[in-house]
C-alpha cells in the first residue's frame, strides 16, 4: 500500500493515527482529496468508506455533508455497517441468496433474514483494500475478491478510484472489475448524506427536496425483494419527476411506503441508451442552500431515507437518528440474477465491469 503524505491539516479534523491499523494483516489509513476550490474528501482504505465531504454552503461556510466517523474503531464497529462504504459483489438484495451463475446454482451466504444483503456479512464494506495514491486530488483502492468469497463463484479483481476535479466540487467515483470466470458484479457506494450537516442530534432529511428523472420504480415485497413488477411512479407518492421535499409524502398511507418505513426503492432511471451517463438525481437542502446532483451510467438508483439509523454516536459526537440521511446508490436493480428481463449482472471472464457516478456539489444563493 502507498501511503500519501501525512494529511496533519484538514477541514474534518480527522486525525491519521486515529485511523492506521493492523487488520487481517493489512494496514489501515486516513487519506484526504484536496482541490483548488476547496473541496476536501476524507476516506479510509478499510470498506473504502468515504468518511467526510467538506463542502460551502450558500455563505461560503464548510460543513460535511455525510454521516461519518472519526475513528477506524468507529468504522469497524458502526451500527451501520454499510455507511458510505463501497459495496459488492451485489449491491442491494438476493432473494433467499440463491441465484444461476453461469450454467450453475450458488447458496450465498444470508445476512437480511433469509436473503442477501449488499454481497453478504464480510462483503466489500467488510475488506481492507490496497491503496495507491494519483495525486493529491485522487486515490486508487484495489482488492482481489477470491473464488467463493462468500460464495460467489470466480476470481475478480476490483479497482475503485475517487477523484475531485482541479475546479469543482465534485467526487467522481469509477469502478472496474474483471473476473476469470462468469460472476455477478452489482457495485455502488451507499453514501449517507445529509446537506445541513451533522450535528447532535443529526437533523432530518425532511426537508430535502428530491428530483429522480424515473416514470418507473420497482415495487417490493415486505422483506424488500422486488416483487417483478415495473410500476409508474404518476399518482403516487413515489413520483420524484418534479421535486419534493421528502417529508410531505413519506407519511401517506401508502403501501410500499409502509413496508419500507419510508422510500428504501430503487428507480429506473430515463436513459437514452442503456449505459449513457447522465443525470440521474437533484437534491436541494433549503437552510444551507446547498445543492446535490447525481450523475450515473447505472440503470437504477435506490433511494433511501435512512429509516433504520439507531440514533448512534459518529464523528466529533453527533448522532444519528432516523430519517437524517439520504441514500442515492447506482447500480443495476435489486434481485437481478432471478429476474431475467432486469439488466443483467453477469460478468464474464471475455469482459470486463465499468461504472461511473459522481456527486457533484453547489449552492443556490
Amino acid at each position: 500500500m502507498i501511503n500519501p503524505r501525512s494529511p496533519e491539516s484538514n477541514l474534518s479534523g480527522l486525525k491519521r493515527e486515529d485511523f492506521q491499523k493492523v487488520i487481517d494483516g493489512k494496514e489501515t489509513d486516513l487519506f484526504i482529496l484536496k482541490n483548488h476550490a476547496g473541496m476536501e474528501v476524507a476516506l479510509t482504505n478499510y470498506g473504502c468508506a468515504i468518511l467526510s465531504i467538506m463542502v460551502p454552503d450558500r455563505t461560503g461556510k464548510y460543513a460535511n455533508v455525510v454521516l461519518g466517523h472519526d475513528s477506524i474503531d468507529h468504522v469497524v464497529n458502526s451500527p451501520e455497517p454499510f455507511l458510505n462504504t463501497i459495496i459488492g459483489r451485489y449491491a442491494n438484495r438476493i432473494a433467499r441468496g440463491y441465484c444461476p451463475i453461469g450454467g450453475g446454482y450458488y447458496q450465498l451466504r444470508k445476512n437480511d433474514g433469509e436473503n442477501t444483503l449488499h454481497g453478504g456479512p464480510t462483503g466489500f464494506h467488510k475488506r481492507v483494500w490496497d491503496a495507491y495514491r494519483i495525486n493529491d486530488s485522487a486515490i486508487k483502492f484495489t482488492y482481489l475478491s477470491r473464488n467463493l468469497e462468500e460464495n460467489y463463484p470466480g476470481n475478480l479483481n476490483v479497482e475503485v478510484e475517487y477523484s475531485i476535479p482541479y475546479d469543482k466540487n465534485e467526487l467522481r467515483i469509477t469502478y472496474n472489475a474483471t473476473t476469470d470466470e462468469p460472476t455477478l458484479v452489482n457495485l455502488t457506494n451507499h453514501a449517507f448524506f445529509n446537506l445541513a450537516g451533522p450535528a447532535t442530534p443529526t437533523s432530518s432529511i425532511l426537508n430535502h427536496e428530491v428530483t429522480i428523472n424515473a416514470d418507473f420504480y420497482l415495487p417490493m415485497t415486505p422483506t424488500s425483494i422486488p416483487t417483478g413488477e415495473i410500476r409508474q411512479v404518476e399518482g403516487t407518492p413515489m413520483d420524484f419527476r418534479t421535486p419534493h421535499p421528502i417529508g410531505e409524502r413519506i407519511n401517506d398511507d401508502f403501501e410500499q411506503l409502509k413496508r419500507g418505513a419510508g422510500y428504501d426503492h430503487c428507480y429506473v432511471l430515463k436513459k437514452i441508451e442503456p449505459r449513457d451517463y447522465s443525470l440521474a438525481a437533484t437534491c436541494y437542502e433549503p437552510e444551507s442552500g446547498r445543492v446535490l446532483k447525481v450523475y450515473t451510467n447505472q440503470p437504477g438508483l435506490q433511494l433511501y431515507t435512512g429509516n433504520w439509523l439507531s440514533g448512534f454516536t459518529g464523528a466529533h459526537g453527533a448522532t444519528f437518528p432516523a430519517r437524517s440521511a439520504l441514500c442515492f446508490e447506482a447500480q443495476l436493480f435489486p434481485d437481478t440474477p432471478n429476474r431475467s428481463y432486469f439488466p443483467s449482472a453477469l460478468l464474464n471472464g471475455r469482459e470486463s465491469y465499468y461504472q461511473a457516478t459522481a456527486y457533484c456539489f453547489d449552492v443556490r444563493r
